[in-house]
């Protein structure tokens, strides 16, 4: 679990994040498919919150869903995501949020690959990659 949850005001996130990064993760934007600079990342790493720099997932556990956005078939920890049941633009989806910081993310769907069958599609303004320097 988290110890401390990180609060900012929208002053502060705005003057740490870029705007659509701030639209993303403080305003639950997504943004278009196809557009994230990690949608087509095959290094190897670790991805980070935008927001708080929490380690959430794992290039090995990353896939090519053909969905446009980076995704995964779990978290690194499943105790730094919150999962929201999300009833907006007419469908019935899962938000995914860093339960650090409380950044939307993106969502979570139960069409992904073994053995989790999930998919993490996250969107790539809301991490920041960590390279593995091996």
């Amino acid at each position: 679990m988290v110890d401390e949850k990180m609060n900012k005001t929208n002053e502060e996130w705005k003057s740490q994040l870029t705007e659509a990064q701030f639209r993303i993760t403080r305003e639950a934007g997504t943004e278009p498919a196809f557009t994230g600079k990690y949608n087509d990342n095959k290094e190897n790493g670790i991805y980070h919150c935008i927001c708080c720099n929490e380690p959430l997932f794992s290039s090995e556990d990353k896939y090519d869903s053909g969905s446009g956005w980076p995704s995964f078939w779990q978290p690194l920890n499943n105790n730094k995501l919150q999962e929201i049941k999300d009833s907006s633009h007419g469908m019935v989806r899962v938000e995914v949020r860093c339960l650090v910081c409380d950044a939307h993310l993106g969502h979570v769907f139960e069409d992904g690959p073994q053995p989790t069958g999930l998919r993490y599609c996250i969107n790539s303004a809301s991490l920041d990659f960590n390279k593995n320097n091996a």
